[in-house]
């Protein structure tokens, strides 16, 4: 048998509401570590089509029924985590994330992947970032309101 490795090209999706609450997902392998959608690419993959594969695999969130993902073009490179670089070739030591959004009318259902996940959260977009472990995912949905165009509910002014 083949082993085959992970590429080292991701997609990293921030779903959100039009008030800015951010879906945040807790890791299985990394308990009390909170991150948005994410996932390697396949070989021969576009990173849209990756975006969308994992959002539904990890949450059962079609995004084509919500107008698809959006690409920031927004690109991150990180070292890998020392626990996860097996998964990759031999000698790499580094991810290059593509950044996606997508926003949902509300709190659509989530269907977590349990051998990836075992807990979700829709948080206020500040309250998000703050609970996310990855540097990339915490400046990604501190980006939200820019990106979107709009200012949280606490952020109005009367």
């Amino acid at each position: 048998m083949l082993n085959s490795f992970k590429v080292p090209v991701s997609t990293l999706i921030v779903v959100h509401d039009p008030r800015l609450r951010v879906l945040l997902l807790e890791r299985a392998d990394f308990r009390d570590h909170w991150q948005s959608v994410t996932g390697s690419q396949e070989p021969g993959e576009s990173l849209p089509a990756t975006a969308a594969r994992e959002l539904v695999e990890e949450t059962g969130i079609d995004a084509a029924q919500h107008g698809g993902v959006a690409n920031w073009h927004l690109c991150n490179v990180y070292e890998i985590y020392a626990q996860w670089r097996h998964r990759y070739a031999p000698g790499t030591t580094h991810n290059m994330e593509h950044v996606f959004g997508l926003q949902v009318p509300g709190h659509v259902p989530v269907r977590l992947a349990a051998d990836e996940h075992v807990a979700f959260r829709w948080l206020p977009w500040r309250e998000a970032a703050e609970k996310c472990f990855s540097w990339s995912n915490r400046e990604a949905i501190l980006e939200l309101p820019r990106r979107t165009g709009k200012t949280s509910p606490e952020r109005r002014t009367k």
